[in-house]
């Protein structure tokens, strides 16, 4: 007889099939949820704070944009993703021909 140790040690069962909880899955954005921010974007544009942070970006003036939309936002990382985002935008209406 060998001693109960390792990965396999114990009663062997079969694993169960658990479904996801709701908690684990809260934040993740839906596909109806991602289109009705598209339409609503493409309907009203931008907010004056960003609009002030990408023409801050169009100057070259990246950190004052950063520090704008920390201030804004409440947070760093918030303002950095925000201001990554809006950099995407530039380019895309660059691409665009504007």
């Amino acid at each position: 007889m060998a001693i109960a140790r390792g990965l396999d040690k114990g009663h062997k069962t079969t694993a169960r099939v658990v479904k996801k909880r709701v908690s684990r899955t809260k934040g993740h954005l839906s596909r109806r949820t991602a289109h009705v921010r598209d339409v609503v974007r493409e309907v009203l544009g931008h907010a004056p704070y960003e609009r002030r942070i990408m023409e801050l970006l169009r100057n070259s003036k990246d950190k004052r944009a950063r520090k704008l939309a920390k201030k804004r936002l409440g947070s760093f990382q918030r303002g950095k993703k925000k201001v990554d985002e809006l950099q995407g935008v530039i380019a895309e209406s660059r691409r665009a021909g504007h």
